[in-house]
C-alpha cells in the first residue's frame, strides 16, 4: 500500500481552506485500473508513425482523474486497485493510496476489494467507485455530483452515452454493490441506484473508450498529464483510428 488520507477541507467559507469538511459530507473514491498494456483496447496510433498509444494514454487519463478527484473538497482520500508497476507508484505519487488487485476477477470485484479495504479502516465510510478514464474531470462538477448523491443511499451518473456509468456512489452502511462493464446504466437502476441528473457534469460524464471520446473531451479541456501524452502523439505524427474491442 502506498499514498495515504489527506485532510479535508471546504474552500470559500469562512477559514477558506482551514475549513473542515463534515464527515458526513465526504467520500473515499475507489478507482479500478487496468495493466496499462490491455487497457483502453480502442485506442492506439497509426503503426506507421512508431507511436505507442494506449498505454501512455490510460495512464495520463488515470493520473488527471485521480489528480482531479483529490483536488474536490468532497473527497477525503482515493483508492487505487491496480496491478500495473507503472501505474501504481506514479498514482501515489499524486497522494493516492494503491492496493493490488488481490481478487484478480475484474473490475467489479476489484470495486468491491477497494470498497472494502476503505471500511475496514474507517467503517462508516461513504464509498464511491470512479472510473480511471475521466482527463476532462473537474473537481467543482465531481462535488456536485458527489452533493446529490449523498441524498440517497446509493446513486450513480451515467456516461455520455447514456448506456454506461462513470460514477457510483453507496451511502454510510449501504454496500457498494458495482455492476459496471457495457450497459451499466440500466444494471444500476434496475439494483435501485438512484441517477443523478445534473446540468454542466459534463466532464464527469465523457469517460474515455474511443477517439471520438479522446476528441470531445479535449474540447472540454484535459489535465495536464494527458495534455502532454497527447501533445507528443500528435508531434510524432501518431494519429487515431477506430479499434473494435
Amino acid at each position: 500500500m502506498a499514498g495515504g488520507r489527506r485532510a479535508v477541507r471546504r474552500p470559500g467559507e469562512a477559514g477558506g481552506d482551514n475549513v473542515p469538511v463534515p464527515e458526513e459530507d465526504v467520500w473515499d473514491l475507489v478507482v479500478p485500473l487496468k495493466p496499462l498494456t490491455v487497457a483502453k483496447s480502442r485506442l492506439r496510433g497509426a503503426a506507421a508513425a512508431g507511436v505507442v498509444v494506449r498505454p501512455p494514454l490510460a495512464l495520463a487519463f488515470a493520473q488527471d482523474t485521480v489528480a482531479a478527484a483529490l483536488a474536490c473538497p468532497a473527497v477525503a482520500g482515493v483508492t487505487v486497485v491496480t496491478d500495473d508497476p507503472l501505474a501504481a507508484p506514479e498514482l501515489a505519487a499524486l497522494g493516492a493510496r494503491v492496493f493490488p488487485d488481490a481478487p484478480g476477477g475484474g473490475l467489479n470485484a476489484a470495486l468491491t476489494h477497494g470498497a472494502r479495504l476503505v471500511r475496514a479502516e474507517r467503517p462508516g465510510a461513504s464509498v464511491a467507485a470512479l472510473n480511471a478514464d475521466l482527463p476532462a474531470l473537474r473537481p467543482a462538477e465531481l462535488a456536485r455530483a458527489l452533493s446529490v448523491a449523498g441524498r440517497a443511499r446509493r446513486a450513480f451518473v451515467a456516461d455520455a452515452a447514456g448506456l454506461g456509468t462513470t460514477l457510483l456512489t453507496a451511502s454510510r452502511g449501504t454496500d457498494l454493490s458495482p455492476a459496471f462493464e457495457g450497459p451499466s446504466r440500466a444494471r444500476h437502476l434496475a439494483s435501485g441506484a438512484r441517477e443523478i441528473r445534473l446540468p454542466d457534469i459534463d466532464s464527469l460524464r465523457r469517460d474515455v473508450d474511443t477517439p471520438a471520446d479522446l476528441r470531445i473531451a479535449l474540447s472540454l479541456g484535459v489535465g495536464p498529464h494527458t495534455t502532454t501524452a497527447t501533445t507528443g502523439i500528435f508531434a510524432k505524427g501518431g494519429a487515431f483510428a477506430e479499434h473494435p474491442e
